[in-house]
């Protein structure tokens, strides 16, 4: 798989995580008292957090991204709703990139 892809999947599960993290665990611990919501969560989140900083250290890589766009990819999965936001710029190069590719 493509390192843009990489990142496009890994990106979505690890803002499906934040936002179940936030929507569903958070209310499950402070309202109905069940702390074990927000362990299971974050633990998964924070998995999810560690791959999308390598999927995307491997893609700044291979792409020669320059630092500014790392650092905003980066900045996108601290702000809840930010890596799907980033999925849709991912998407168009990866379209592009498939655009411009010699045919056989």
């Amino acid at each position: 798989m493509s390192a843009l892809r990489t990142l496009r999947v890994v990106g979505f599960l690890e803002g499906l995580s934040f936002l179940v993290l936030l929507t569903v665990a958070m209310p499950l611990k402070y309202i109905f008292g069940l702390p074990i919501a927000v362990r299971i969560a974050g633990s998964a989140h924070g998995l999810f957090f560690l791959l999308f900083v390598s999927a995307l250290f491997r893609a700044a890589t291979e792409r020669d991204w320059p630092r500014r766009r790392s650092l905003m990819a980066l900045l996108a999965s601290l702000v809840p709703g930010g890596t799907f936001a980033l999925d849709r710029t991912l998407k168009r190069e990866i379209e592009g990139d498939a655009g411009t590719a010699p045919h056989s």
